[in-house]
């Protein structure tokens, strides 16, 4: 019977470490339960924000396209507007030319102008004087010729410039 009791005594020994381990393990797959929840709910946030952070990113890309889409085509205005800017400095510059030649000639024909001007009134002049010259020559022989004139007769008196008084 000693036995027995060893037997019975060494039996609910093992029975109580058997139940208190089992115990054991029911707490930690509680726990481990609790523990699992916790981080399901926490990698569906973590999911939501994921899934927030791909939209976000989707739409940054859509703007960066955007904006890229808009750099290039203010790009190609710039470059055009660079062309027609040196295509208008080019004229500019001909147009510039052209005006200097212009003047030039202007200038030339100014001077051209004034010389044949100066020539013209020189001209003038002399010939003004030879007009004098002459008409005093012609004066001259009038009244040489009106000295040897018979101012009896009307045509003579007329050549001369006398009066009629003197008949």
């Amino acid at each position: 019977m000693k036995l027995a009791v060893v037997v019975v005594g060494l039996s609910v020994a093992v029975m109580v470490v058997m139940i208190y381990q089992a115990l054991h393990q029911e707490l930690q797959l509680r726990s481990l339960k609790a523990r699992m929840v916790e981080n399901t709910e926490e990698v569906k946030r973590k999911e939501t924000a994921i899934a927030l952070v791909k939209k976000r990113i989707d739409d940054l890309k859509a703007a960066l396209n955007t904006a890229n889409e808009k750099v290039k085509t203010l790009n190609d205005a710039k470059a055009n507007t660079e062309k027609s800017t040196k295509a208008f400095q080019e004229s500019l510059q001909a147009c510039n030319n052209e005006k200097a030649e212009t003047e030039k000639k202007k200038t030339e024909i100014t001077a051209t102008s004034d010389k044949l001007k100066a020539e013209h009134e020189e001209t003038k002049k002399t010939t003004q004087d030879q007009i004098q010259a002459l008409k005093q020559q012609i004066l001259e022989r009038d009244r040489a010729v009106c000295a040897f004139a018979d101012t009896t007769k009307e045509d003579a008196r007329k050549l001369c410039g006398i009066s009629g008084a003197s008949k």
